[in-house]
């Protein structure tokens, strides 16, 4: 058994402070009558009061309450057990966090920017299993495929940051190989990949990790973030910003958008190649894009559905409640005889 509304049970501590009213209620009810004379005389006068029924109706309303406190707290008794059936598709999205990603070309940066749009996605997700893969000079899957929706974007709030990949480095192929990994094997329709990054790839042969990834029926979706031209890297340490990060001849670092590999990665499969805009209409394209893909069933599972029982006890307080009513407090006597 659980409670629908767990809260109101707070008040059953009424309970021990109404009988505590009637005790004391009765008890001063005695002393009051004795202070008037002869007991025996007024037992004679009170005859007709029945002190016991009236100790029974304080009961009832008390039991009454007690139900009724039960019942607004929604008890619910007995389960079933009921097939869940999902439909959807699988999608996996993996963000740079390389160092690359705190160029402000993107205000605050690229990465928060990618987090933003990222968290809209998920916002407009039904039915479907999202996953979350962070990559600099490698790959970790920081949330694997769930239809938690919550969740995922907790990970993402918390897990995709700058120093989430302490390798630096853009590994986008060892991403994608990475995420054709994480996919549970099911039908080639469904599947899904959305790749984040300014595509500056450090060798880690992306085009080859592409083909691959179409044998297996996964669908990449490529959206590029930065300019073309260039933008700065800024400088941390320890949590300050120093200036901008320099080569070894002391010149200024560039971190400029690849749209060639993007492009490529996202043809080879299927996908569609998008560049990054201050809106994230791009996403708006992606998801619009997918939903028309064919879902297919992805979990079946039991579940426990807890069944209300509020109304038999809410029924049994009511009858409790009439039955205080019909109990008179006087008792049936003959009149009193002359002595």
């Amino acid at each position: 058994m659980q409670f629908g509304a767990p809260t109101y049970l707070y008040l059953l501590f009424l309970i021990p402070v109404i009988t505590l009213f009637y005790w004391v209620e009765f008890r001063n009810k005695h002393k009051i009558l004795s202070r008037f004379g002869n007991i025996e005389l007024l037992r004679k006068l009170t005859r007709t009061v029945d002190v016991g029924k009236q100790k029974w109706k304080a009961f009832l309303l008390i039991f009454a309450l007690f139900l009724l406190i039960i019942a607004v707290a929604r008890p619910q008794i007995g389960t079933s057990l009921e097939l869940a059936k999902q439909e959807g598709i699988d999608i996996l999205i993996a963000i740079d966090t390389s160092t690359s990603m705190l160029a402000e070309d993107f205000k605050p940066n690229r990465l928060i920017a990618a987090k933003l749009a990222v968290s809209d996605l998920i916002n407009r997700l039904s039915g479907d299993r999202v996953g979350l893969v962070a990559f600099a000079g490698t790959g970790f899957v920081q949330c694997p495929l769930t239809s938690d929706y919550s969740a995922a974007r907790m990970f993402l709030d918390t897990q995709i940051t700058p120093d989430a990949i302490p390798q630096p480095g853009t590994a986008i192929g060892e991403a994608i190989r990475l995420a054709t990994k994480s996919f549970v094997a099911r039908s080639s329709k469904n599947r899904v990949l959305i790749l984040l990054t300014d595509g500056e790839d450090d060798n880690s042969k992306p085009i080859e990790a592409a083909k691959a990834a179409k044998k297996e029926g996964i669908r990449i979706y490529t959206i590029g973030i930065g300019s073309i031209s260039g933008e700065p890297i800024p400088n941390f340490v320890n949590g300050r910003r120093v200036g901008f990060k320099k080569d070894r001849q002391g010149n200024v670092v560039l971190s400029r958008l690849d749209e060639a590999t993007l492009r490529e990665i996202a043809t080879i499969t299927g996908g569609k190649y998008y560049r990054a805009t201050i809106g994230g209409s791009e996403l708006d394209a992606i998801f619009e894009d997918i939903s028309q893909i064919e879902k297919s069933e992805y979990e079946s599972r039991f579940f426990i559905d807890y069944e209300e029982r509020f109304q038999y006890v809410l029924g049994v307080a009511l009858l409790i409640l009439m039955a205080e009513l019909l109990i008179g407090d006087r008792r049936k006597s003959n009149p009193i005889q002359p002595e």
